[in-house]
């Protein structure tokens, strides 16, 4: 009987020194349990997050109007041969100065003249064995115009032949009135964003607000000059007339367009 006793006392000893050891563990229950909704957010935060991000939609447009080009920018080479290297340089600056020359005649602004990519190049012939000869040199000079109004393309073309200048290198026309065409495919562009957005809203059971950023895409400042194609030698002044005539035909129109990226503040219906 003692034994049993025994045995029973050192039972409740092992119990009560692992109770002992055991880590404790307390659960604090919440006086209000907080129900999460179906969005994966609680109501209550829900809101938070719709204060504090809008529901947004972003939309991207574009427009294009066109322009009739009004002027327009020559540019002329000027090419001159010589065997020596100092009368090659002094023929190809007089032929230089009497197309400047011609070109002021004719109402051209001096600071809408520039001169660029001078060169002086030696020429050489190859007898044989190896051999080079230097024959002479040969002088290239670019001669720039701009601010041409389109209807004196043609003359500018066959008096500056006349004058000297012996190639066409470039012509290209632009409109005067771009920025103002501009600005208007701008407006057109964020009337179209609108639509497009407001499509979308009533797609969705939402309705557009105000405007919350636009982003302009880079005005193509290239879009200002449309080629000509024009590009040829003019070794006659027949040559520069047939050019002219070409030119009056290929003035047309000028496309210009202005694209933009706009996000809108969207509330329910």
């Amino acid at each position: 009987m003692k034994n049993t006793i025994g045995m029973i006392g050192c039972a409740l000893g092992a119990v009560l020194l692992l109770a002992a050891c055991a880590p404790q563990v307390t659960t604090n229950v919440p006086d209000v349990l907080t129900v999460q909704t179906a969005g994966g957010g609680t109501e209550n935060g829900s809101a938070q997050a719709d204060a504090g991000e809008p529901r947004t939609v972003t939309v991207t447009a574009a427009e294009t109007v066109k322009a009739a080009p009004d002027m327009a920018q020559i540019v002329y080479e000027i090419t001159t041969e010589d065997k020596d290297a100092q009368v090659c340089q002094q023929k190809n600056g007089e032929t230089l100065d009497a197309v400047i020359a011609y070109l002021k005649e004719q109402g051209a602004a001096e600071n809408s003249i520039k001169t660029s990519d001078f060169s002086l190049n030696p020429q050489y012939e190859y007898p044989g064995g190896g051999r080079q000869v230097l024959v002479g040199y040969e002088m290239d000079t670019e001669l720039t115009v701009s601010d041409v109004p389109v209807d004196q393309v043609g003359q500018l073309l066959t008096g500056a032949v006349s004058a000297g200048a012996n190639r066409i290198r470039d012509v290209s026309y632009y409109a005067s009135s771009y920025d103002e065409a501009y600005d208007t495919a701008l407006g057109l562009a964020m009337e179209m964003a609108r639509e497009k957005a407001e499509a979308i809203a009533h797609a969705g059971g939402c309705q557009v607000t105000d405007v919350l950023n636009v982003t302009e895409s880079a005005d193509r400042q290239s879009g200002r000059y449309v080629e000509s194609g024009i590009s040829r030698n003019m070794m006659a002044v027949e040559a520069a007339q047939d050019s002219a005539v070409e030119m009056t035909v290929m003035a047309g129109e000028m496309d210009v367009e202005a694209e933009v990226t706009v996000v809108y503040r969207l509330l329910p219906r």
